[in-house]
């Protein structure tokens, strides 16, 4: 049955490759599905099982982490699903995996303009306080990330337009 259940883990691997070439990092999620496969592999199961998925996401002690392992088999039960019936996508049992995101507040116009204008009359003269006021503003009018905008550098500035070399999913190469 062994070489059955090395399946498991194959699958487990070529789910990751795919997301991967995708853009997502998963670094976690990565650690817990090769978790979830080897406990698979030691119960002698080659697809995914909800029952085995269930009890192994119940080895968690918080409810939360529950619903994120859970949450983590059933989107790859569905992905190995498509290629193969035998494979089981378990029920939420748990609860749902996904965080509640807040509202994001939307700034007015006006607001970004004081908000700006307060930056750039903060504190002492220095360089921070103009520092702030164009990040800000650089914020407020492309929608870049935090993380983006800072990692700008003078090179980026192009006749056609900004050049983001570091994203949310990818790091570019200089």
């Amino acid at each position: 049955m062994a070489g059955g259940t090395a399946m498991l883990k194959q699958t487990v691997q070529s789910y990751l490759e795919v997301r991967r070439a995708c853009g997502f990092e998963l670094k976690s999620q990565g650690n817990l599905l090769r978790s979830f496969a080897a406990y698979s592999d030691a119960r002698g199961k080659s697809h995914v099982c909800a029952d085995t998925a269930i009890e192994w996401a119940g080895l968690a002690r918080l409810a939360p982490r529950r619903a994120r392992r859970l949450g983590e088999v059933i989107r790859f039960a569905r992905y190995a699903r498509a290629e193969d019936s035998r494979h089981e996508v378990p029920p939420p049992v748990f609860g749902s995996s996904q965080r509640i995101r807040p509202i994001p507040y939307i700034f007015s116009t006006d607001e970004v303009r004081h908000l700006v204008q307060a930056a750039s009359q903060s504190g002492r003269e220095t360089l921070r306080r103009y520092t702030y006021s164009t990040l800000f503003a650089l914020l407020a009018c492309t929608g870049l990330r935090v993380s983006e905008a800072i990692g700008l550098r003078y090179e980026d500035i192009t006749p056609e337009g900004l050049v983001i070399r570091s994203s949310k999913f990818r790091n570019y190469a200089a």
